[in-house]
């Protein structure tokens, strides 16, 4: 399956944006995240990116504006636009985290994202165990099953997995908690794209009980045992994705 069949959610429509604006943003925020403007170097001059792009000035500075609004860029009166260094980037906009995924995104990086994932998910999932409703709950298990289908693709798969951590985070009752949902899509494309569980049966379903544990654990008030379930669930994939590399490896 080709890598680009996973990546049709609408996680990425910002940063894939047919507007002008939107193509000279993503354009140089993938080449800031790529490393072929490095942090603190000075980005080319107006004149040359207005000719490389062939917009308007107000479209450029547009562009500009909202990557230094998401702490890519900084101008300078005399100087230029300067890259800002990586510390400074807002790494849970999801046009950053899009884009790290688009440049081939370091093992380093998606370790981090897994303890992100891990530091925050299983808390989610407590939660939604002491505060979600019977709506909510019903919303889970309809995910899980929509996993469980036979005829689920892994565009399918990946789709209803992101919808049941969603459906956690919001039945955990606080509100930020849904707010890292950019977080969830674009480690869980990145780990299915690596390594799905699709076509894998026995992948599939060890998958997918994985999450009806923590669905039976949220509609038990379990917290603890909801919060150890998705711990498993984020390990289990962080270990398919590093499986998946030293196989390529070897």
């Amino acid at each position: 399956m080709a890598d680009n069949d996973l990546l049709n959610y609408d996680f990425r429509t910002a940063g894939q944006s047919r507007t002008h604006h939107g193509h000279v943003m993503r354009d140089l925020g993938l080449k800031i995240i790529s490393g072929a403007y490095p942090e603190n170097t000075i980005l080319p001059g107006d004149a040359e990116l207005l000719d490389r792009f062939g917009v308007s000035r107000t479209v450029l500075r547009e562009a500009l504006k909202t990557l230094a609004a998401k702490g890519l860029i900084q101008p300078k009166a005399k100087i230029g636009t300067r890259v800002r260094e990586r510390s400074q980037w807002n790494l849970f906009d999801p046009d950053i985290l899009v884009w790290h995924f688009e440049a081939g995104a370091s093992a380093h990086f998606l370790s981090s994202i897994v303890e992100m994932r891990l530091a925050l998910e299983p808390e989610a999932a407590g939660l939604a165990a002491l505060h979600r409703t019977e709506d909510q709950l019903e919303t889970l298990y309809h995910w899980v099953g929509k996993m469980g289908s036979a005829s689920e693709s892994a565009a399918d798969f990946v789709y209803s997995d992101l919808q049941f951590h969603i459906a956690i985070a919001e039945a955990s009752g606080n509100p930020f908690m849904r707010s890292i949902s950019a977080l969830i899509e674009v480690a869980l494309v990145t780990t299915f794209t690596i390594s799905s569980p699709i076509p894998n049966s026995e992948s599939h379903v060890r998958s997918v009980a994985r999450h009806a544990a923590i669905a039976d654990a949220i509609k038990a008030g379990d917290a603890e045992a909801a919060k150890e379930a998705m711990r498993v669930v984020i390990r289990e994939g962080a270990e398919r994705v590093v499986a998946a590399g030293q196989g390529t490896a070897g």
